[in-house]
């Protein structure tokens, strides 16, 4: 049913023991140069998206949409950071974080430190995150949020005291060259969709991961796509 185009270069192993092909260069733009991607659906060619674009929005969900208005464009609610966070054991920890609402930080005092800064001295901009409900994803109410740490509400936030403890992510890169999310909070789910259907519009929870095939609709695989390609036709995907 699906077929893919390879090309004959070097294997790259990227996030974990999956070997991934150079071919694959979103997922190592994601990962390793922390470049904006889309996060495509493999079953639906629908894209993830925060269901409120704006910055002051921190209690809204994600959400996959089907079509690429112009304001979600603009907006860049198509895009998404995935940021290196650590380590968990051996296996690297990453942030999803939105591009779209990203708030500027306030410029450093005189003379002052600040933490927020990179290495060229530009302040760094604050991405809201995907976080998690803590109750995920036994709890019925909505399992992921949109926010800042210091702004989701008190579910969302880490028990150990730590906000970024329901923020934490290991990025599993399968064979298929796509990507599958697991909170390090919840290890026995996956970032999936209410009532397990991939459709337009479907509300992004986390689920539990029963196995079964990655086209289907428990196992939830990403390709991730550059922001210049887009709008590119996915020659491996039916949709």
């Amino acid at each position: 049913m699906y077929t893919q185009e390879r090309t004959t270069m070097a294997n790259l192993v990227v996030g974990g023991p999956v070997a991934v092909n150079s071919y694959d260069n979103a997922i190592v733009a994601a990962l390793l140069e922390n470049r904006p991607v889309m996060l495509v659906h493999a079953f639906n060619g629908g894209y993830l998206r925060p269901a409120e674009l704006k910055e002051e929005s921190h209690d809204k969900g994600v959400k996959l949409a089907t079509a690429l208005d112009p304001d979600t464009k603009e907006a860049q609610g198509h895009l998404w950071y995935i940021t290196p966070a650590g380590f968990f054991g051996q296996r690297p920890l990453y942030f999803i974080e939105s591009a779209a609402g990203q708030v500027k930080p306030e410029p450093a005092g005189a003379g002052g430190a600040d933490a927020g800064r990179g290495d060229d001295g530009a302040p760094k901009p604050q991405r809201r995150r995907v976080t998690v409900h803590q109750e995920a994803p036994k709890s019925t109410a909505d399992t992921v949020q949109v926010g800042l740490p210091d702004k989701v509400g008190d579910n969302w936030r880490g028990k150990n005291g730590a906000p970024e403890d329901t923020q934490l992510w290991v990025v599993t890169v399968t064979p298929w060259g796509g990507i599958t999310f697991v909170p390090i909070t919840h290890p026995d789910a996956i970032l999936g969709f209410k009532d397990h259907a991939v459709t337009a519009d479907s509300e992004v929870r986390l689920t539990y991961n029963w196995g079964g095939d990655f086209t289907g609709t428990v196992i939830n695989t990403f390709y991730p796509r550059l922001p210049s390609e887009w709008n590119v036709p996915y020659h491996h995907v039916f949709t």
